[in-house]
C-alpha cells in the first residue's frame, strides 16, 4: 500500500498487517456440540491469548440467535451448512453483524462464511497457526491484493463510510486505486461516494521507526521497541504502527514481532525517507545511499512529522526511533 501526505511529494509507503482488515475481532465465541468440547478447549488454549475474551457455547438450535450481537465473531465447530442455516436469518448489515467462521473437528479447514473483512479472515488466519487452512473467498484476499479495510488496519484507522468500499475495493482489484492520501487538519474535504474515508483510531499516538540487520529475530524487535518507549510518556498501546523502509519490509522477524503485538507495518520508499531524513548521521547513506531508516521513517510516519526520540541501537541488531 502507499500513502500520500498533504505536505509531502507523494512518495509512497507500503503496508503489511497482522490481520485482514480495519474491523478486528476482539470478543470470540466458539459454538460446539458437546462431543466436540475438547477441540473447542484446544482452540481456546491455542489462540485464546490473541483476543480480549474467548468463550465456549454449547450448541443448541437457538444459540446463535440468543447471543447475536454479544460477540465480534462466532467460530462454529460444525458443518458449514448448520452454521449457514442458523445464522442466515439473523444477518442484517455487514458493518454491524458479527463475523462467522466454521472449522471442522480435525482443524483441517477454517472457512469464513460472513464478515471476512470484519474479523472472520483474521480468526481464520489465527486458526492457521493450529494447522487449519484458511479458505478465504473475499475478492482482495483471493487475488492477493490489499483491500481498503486491510489498509485501515495497517494505519491503525477505521473506515468511516462503509458503503464506499464496494467501489474502492473494485478499484484495488483493477489496480486503479491510487495511494491513500493523508490529510492532516484542521482542514475540510469534499468527497464523493466512491471515496473511502479512513479515520485514525488514536488522537495522540506515536510511530516506531525501525531499522535492523538482516535476519534479526522477533524477540530482538520486541525488546527494542519496549526499550525505545521507556524514556517517553508512551507505551505499546499508544503506538499507531511500525514504520520502516521498503528495503526492510520483508524482514520475517519484524513482521512476526508486529503481528504478536497487533501492529501494522508501513514501509516508506527511499524518496520519502530522503525528504524526512533524521538528524543523526547514518552509515547507510554513505554505504548504500539510503538515509537512516529508523529516524526518517519515524518522522515520515508521524502525523506531526516530529522526532520524539532519536534512534538507539539495541542488541547490535535493531535500531528504533520514535516519531509523532
Amino acid at each position: 500500500m502507499s500513502t500520500d501526505s498533504n505536505d509531502s511529494d507523494g512518495s509512497g509507503a507500503h503496508c503489511s498487517t497482522p490481520d485482514s482488515d480495519g474491523e478486528v475481532a476482539e470478543d470470540i465465541a466458539i459454538v460446539a456440540f458437546e462431543r466436540k468440547m475438547s477441540t473447542a478447549e484446544d482452540i481456546v488454549a491455542g489462540i485464546g491469548d490473541r483476543y480480549d475474551s474467548i468463550e465456549i457455547l454449547e450448541y443448541h438450535g437457538d444459540v446463535f440467535a440468543e447471543h447475536w450481537g454479544e460477540y465480534d465473531c462466532f467460530v462454529g465447530l460444525m458443518a458449514s451448512g448448520i452454521a449457514m442455516r442458523k445464522t442466515a436469518g439473523l444477518l442484517d448489515d455487514k458493518w454491524d453483524d458479527p463475523a462467522v467462521v466454521v472449522v471442522d473437528e480435525e482443524l483441517t479447514w477454517a472457512i469464513p462464511l460472513t464478515g471476512g473483512h470484519h474479523g472472520a479472515n483474521q480468526v481464520a488466519d489465527d486458526l492457521a497457526s493450529m494447522g487449519a487452512v484458511p479458505a478465504m473467498t473475499t475478492a482482495s484476499e483471493a487475488a492477493g491484493k490489499q483491500g481498503v479495510e486491510e489498509r485501515a488496519k495497517a494505519l491503525d484507522a477505521h473506515v468511516v463510510n462503509g458503503d464506499s468500499t464496494v467501489a474502492t475495493n473494485l478499484a484495488v482489484l483493477d489496480e486503479n486505486l491510487g495511494p491513500v492520501a493523508r490529510l492532516d487538519g484542521p482542514a475540510a474535504v469534499l468527497a464523493s461516494d466512491d471515496v473511502t474515508v479512513l479515520k485514525r483510531n488514536k488522537a495522540d499516538g506515536v510511530v516506531l521507526g525501525t531499522g535492523s540487520v538482516s535476519g534479526a529475530k522477533k524477540e530482538q524487535f520486541l525488546d527494542a521497541w519496549a526499550a525505545s518507549l521507556e524514556g517517553t510518556d508512551y507505551d505499546l498501546d499508544d503506538v499507531e504502527f511500525v514504520a520502516t523502509g521498503t528495503r526492510k519490509e520483508e524482514e520475517e522477524g519484524l513482521l512476526a514481532a508486529a503481528e504478536e503485538v497487533g501492529l501494522g507495518v508501513v514501509s516508506f520508499e527511499k524518496e520519502t525517507l530522503e525528504e524526512y531524513e533524521g538528524p543523526t548521521p547514518s552509515r547507510s547513506k554513505e554505504l548504500i545511499g539510503w538515509p537512516g531508516i529508523a529516524e526518517a521513517s519515524a518522522i515520515a510516519g508521524g502525523r506531526e512529522h516530529e522526532l520524539l526520540a532519536e534512534k538507539e541501537r539495541h542488541d547490535e541488531a535493531v535500531t528504533v526511533a520514535v516519531g509523532k
